[in-house]
């Protein structure tokens, strides 16, 4: 019984969402069109009505604003990633955590600072310490001599972000909706990945929508 509900629950989410039908794929689809058009949309987004569509879906799963999904998602090496910036408001706006807040660590200036998010637990008032995050680490990772690197010239924001990415990667997974965090992507590769074929052309959608 219990799970023919699930799946009767499943059946429904998936009948009502925005792609389940061309109807509700318009609507959402006009909306994105509305913000590629608009020049207060990060330029990544502005005339890529597609690409504000997913962004709309995203925030419309999420509860959140449109705005701040294409503000704090960005495309590296053709994998959308959350910034460092965004998972904090993920990791304080998941419900699970209260108290939420970084704390750093070692001297200030050398190789020992570092950062961890720190936050309470809900449920059972434990108390949960994120991965802490070094100077050390950041120079071992190659994250300082990267290109238009802001470690060199922001290391205290840049150990906060990292920190908060960490700490959401490991306890609020879901939260992230299958999508990687600052750094993840760098991290795990190295080498320049080929650019995978926009099978969403804008020609393809205008035309479906149209039929």
């Amino acid at each position: 019984m219990e799970n023919e509900i699930v799946m009767q629950e499943q059946k429904h989410e998936l009948s009502t969402g925005v792609f389940s039908t061309l109807e509700n794929f318009k609507e959402i689809y006009d909306i994105g069109k509305m913000f590629a058009t608009s020049s207060l949309v990060p330029q990544a987004y502005q005339g890529k009505p597609m690409d504000c569509t997913i962004a709309v879906d995203m925030a419309n799963r999420m509860g959140i604003s449109p705005m701040m999904v294409m503000q704090n998602l960005y495309v590296v090496r053709g994998k959308p990633s959350w910034s460092g910036q965004a998972c904090t408001a993920l990791v304080e706006g998941s419900g699970k955590f209260k108290n939420v807040h970084h704390v750093y660590t070692g001297e200030k200036g050398t190789d020992t600072w570092g950062c961890y998010l720190e936050a309470v637990r809900i449920e059972n008032n434990e108390v949960v310490r994120g991965a802490e995050v070094t100077m050390a680490m950041a120079k071992a990772e190659d994250w300082v001599n990267k290109a238009g690197s802001k470690w060199k010239t922001m290391p205290e924001l840049m150990l906060a972000y990292r920190a908060s990415a960490f700490f959401a990667r490991v306890h609020i997974p879901n939260a992230l909706m299958g999508v990687s965090v600052e750094g993840e992507v760098e991290d795990i590769q190295k080498a320049p990945l080929p650019q995978a074929p926009d099978v969403f052309a804008e020609s393809e959608v205008k035309n479906d929508i149209n039929e």
